[in-house]
């Protein structure tokens, strides 16, 4: 007979590694947005103690999320979507959306700016988690309806417009389909297509072409496209090897989104090469632990639930961090947990609890030993284990 795993200790590794970055992300806030809050509302810690309040819901909701068997969210992963759906469409035909920089990514709903693309990067993973281990993906048509979900919420994005999280999505969604039946040749086909599309719609796109010119050229546009670019190459220089002094970049004040986009920026200028190594290794152990804790699941939903949510968090990750060392052109991705952002942060605090939630029904490797011999002397003895 098979047995029910039993909730044992959620993997502490991973809730020091998230608490650790938590920590400092607040420290980093403050340092970095000090200065602009002073400017703005003449109380330096303004900013500080708004992503303090979100921190704090946030651990709420991770506790709440953590206490949640996994398992329950296949209940709402269908509901989840069409709350995000819903959500983005009222960022284009309705009067709560908010305009920000030639973008309109926030709900403006009692008084509480929304990010609705945040939530429908948690929504899309806990869908496909579902979707994907119902309904086994075998050929290109079983993948049809996954395929046309995660195409409507990329579009939504993308028209906002947010190009950095639509790839996101594209990636993250990408990989958690790697992990089904699907020929690999289906994904080598898309790789140069999807390139091509995003080189056309980029190309068609001024300001994102300017992007790319920047990227590229960074120092012969240095008063215009190059600008973040290369005030975050000045921050990491001066920033040597140990930094020159937390709260002391406030002082420069050359570096723009100093306390979202660009806070790693921050951290090597005021840390130096060792803070930011320090920070590198804080999310290698987070991310490793999640897929670790994904690989020993005892079901494929839950396997694929933590794959997913790790993958959305290290695609998400990599990508601010490569944006930030010039690796790749600018765009508007926050690093989780150290970024300033309400959504942002509540929505990947709520993966963590996720995630410390399915890793108390994980197996060890020595457990799966026991399990795979007691399957094998049943077998032998012609006795069923399901």
């Amino acid at each position: 007979m098979a047995q029910k795993t039993k909730p044992g200790k959620p993997d502490l590794i991973l809730l020091f590694a998230a608490v650790f970055l938590l920590a400092i992300g607040l420290i980093m806030v403050l340092s970095a947005s000090s200065l602009f809050s002073f400017k703005q509302t003449d109380n330096s810690f303004y900013l500080f103690f708004k992503q303090l309040r979100w921190a704090l819901i946030g651990s709420i909701a991770a506790f709440v999320t953590f206490l949640v068997p996994y398992k329950y969210w296949k209940k709402v992963s269908g509901l989840g979507v069409l709350i995000s759906i819903v959500l983005l469409l009222l960022l284009r035909y309705s009067d709560l959306a908010v305009t920000e920089k030639g973008s309109t990514r926030w709900l403006e709903i009692m008084g509480l700016s929304i990010q609705p693309s945040e939530i429908a990067k948690l929504a899309l993973v806990l869908f496909l988690a579902y979707i994907l281990s119902r309904y086994p993906v075998k050929k290109l048509t079983d993948a049809l309806f996954p395929l046309f979900v995660m195409g409507v919420i990329m579009v939504l994005v993308y028209k906002q417009p947010d190009l950095g999280t639509t790839v996101v999505i594209a990636l993250a969604g990408g990989a958690m389909l790697l992990m089904t039946e699907l020929n690999i040749l289906y994904f080598l086909t898309a790789a140069p297509v999807l390139g091509a599309i995003c080189f056309y719609l980029i190309r068609h796109e001024a300001y994102q072409w300017n992007r790319i010119l920047g990227w590229l050229y960074p120092w012969e546009y240095a008063t215009t496209y190059g600008w973040q670019s290369v005030n975050a190459q000045i921050a990491f220089g001066s920033g040597g090897l140990f930094g020159i002094g937390i709260g002391r970049s406030a002082a420069y004040g050359s570096l723009p989104e100093n306390y979202t986009d660009t806070i790693y920026a921050v951290i090597g200028q005021e840390f130096g090469f060792f803070g930011t190594c320090i920070v590198l290794v804080g999310f290698a152990v987070l991310i490793s632990r999640g897929y670790i804790i994904s690989r020993q699941c005892p079901d494929s939903f839950g396997r694929l639930l933590a794959f997913g949510i790790t993958t959305m968090l290290a695609v998400q990750t990599a990508v601010n961090l490569c944006v930030v060392t010039g690796l790749l052109p600018v765009t508007g991705i926050t690093l989780p947990l150290i970024s300033y952002g309400g959504s942002s942060l509540l929505i990947t605090m709520v993966e963590i609890g996720i995630l410390l939630n399915v890793s108390r029904y994980r197996k060890t490797t020595a457990e799966n030993r026991i399990t795979s011999y007691s399957e094998y002397k049943f077998k032998s003895r012609g006795m069923s284990v399901s």
